[in-house]
């Protein structure tokens, strides 16, 4: 393997890793947001506040557009899951890009 081809090999694997990383904000951004909405978890409590609005600064420019596209389903928000399979299509696509 040449020094080319190791690069683009590890800046695919850390693109993987970094798709990954937004696939679990995604999803618990999600619960947290349940979380909230069912008062389980204090929204005024200054953690939730910061992780909230670190998780919405995060996954908000991508799933904008996909709510934008995408009806509610009986008020069942589908923007985060429409934009976890396509992570996992990209995903597939990078792997066997590597191979």
């Amino acid at each position: 393997m040449n020094a080319g081809t190791a690069i683009l090999a590890a800046i695919l694997e850390v693109t993987y890793a970094i798709l990954d990383f937004y696939i679990w904000a995604l999803i618990i951004g999600a619960v947290l947001s349940w979380l909230v909405a069912f008062n389980v978890i204090n929204s005024h409590n200054r953690v939730v506040q910061v992780v909230g609005d670190f998780l919405y600064r995060i996954t908000e420019p991508l799933l904008r557009p996909i709510r934008r596209a995408l009806p509610m389903a009986g008020g069942l928000d589908l923007s985060p899951l429409v934009l976890i399979f396509t992570i996992y299509f990209l995903q597939s696509f990078i792997r066997h890009l590597v191979l």
